[in-house]
């Protein structure tokens, strides 16, 4: 009999393609791996590994396991979920990734669970989105919040269901002293001579800031990068840039900073959750997800 958690540990590997990334993940030692990674192929029956190197290399046998063991914890997950789902207990861990301004919607969420479900635990990671729906897909998360641009649409990877939680505008963000900063809209061409903050290059924040720029015949001068919104606030409320942001950083209440409207096309960003296809009939994600629209027809406080 094949050991559900050594298939895990396969999958892992498959994936990572290390045993000290696979250990680095799951807080194992290297050693922990080695060691049941040697009792499957045992149980296998048959050569999983060939050394090269220092490194494991998949034989052909392992790739066929791998494939199985993908499949296998599909559909263990699916029936953990059907099960919990027959006896509608909202309990148990949920482990959430979601990007920065994204804990607005978290934090009151997440009170509001803690009364209603006291025996739910909740565990939060700020990460980029890129790395949360890939982090999902390793099954690091249970749930993903992550936003997309609307000129900049994220791929939808199979295995994975999407939820609209939130709609909101992108607005441009000044000093409170500058020119623009009490016009009703601003075109951005009218920016193209300012210096730029956003988030680095690989964010979906310094996609969407590069991206609009060139949507309106510029490449943007981005001399300051963070994928920080208080860092970016900070800047631009000192007078050292300008930028793009989101409704949820609330741009509106840092002191020193003026939230303007981009003349043409609204710039949009849609807020999404994601989980895996397999855990869908869970209701404490259910009981997330619900918790989470809640959150965002509350009042802002």
């Amino acid at each position: 009999m094949l050991d559900l958690q050594r298939l895990r540990l396969l999958a892992e590997l498959h994936r990572r393609g290390t045993i000290a990334a696979v250990a680095e993940a799951l807080s194992y030692s290297p050693s922990t791996v080695s060691h049941q990674l040697s009792e499957l192929q045992r149980e296998a029956g048959a050569t999983l590994f060939e050394r090269d190197g220092r490194r494991l290399r998949f034989t052909e046998a392992a790739h066929v396991l791998a494939r199985h063991a993908d499949a296998i914890l599909e559909r263990v997950e699916r029936a953990e979920a059907e099960v919990a789902a027959a006896a509608g207990a909202v309990t148990g861990v949920v482990r959430i990734g979601a990007f920065q301004t994204a804990a607005r919607l978290l934090a009151p969420a997440l009170a509001d669970l803690a009364r209603q479900h006291p025996g739910l635990r909740l565990e939060t990671q700020i990460s980029e989105p890129d790395y949360t729906l890939q982090a999902l897909e390793r099954r690091e998360f249970d749930l993903a919040v992550i936003d997309e641009y609307e000129s900049s649409r994220r791929p939808r990877p199979g295995g994975l269901a999407f939820e609209e939680l939130h709609v909101e505008n992108v607005r441009l963000v000044v000093p409170s002293d500058h020119p623009c900063a009490r016009l009703p809209s601003v075109s951005l061409n009218d920016l193209e001579s300012e210096i730029w903050a956003g988030g680095p290059p690989d964010t979906s924040h310094g996609r969407m800031v590069r991206d609009v720029c060139r949507r309106h015949g510029f490449a943007p001068d981005l001399r300051h990068q963070s994928s920080d919104a208080l860092s970016l606030l900070a800047l631009i409320a000192s007078g050292q840039a300008v930028t793009l942001l989101a409704d949820l950083a609330r741009p509106e209440r840092e002191p020193g900073v003026a939230a303007v409207t981009v003349a043409g096309p609204p710039v949009v960003r849609r807020v999404l959750t994601a989980v895996r296809e397999g855990s869908l009939a869970r209701p404490a994600l259910r009981a997330v997800r619900d918790g989470l629209a809640r959150a965002v027809r509350a009042p802002s406080q």
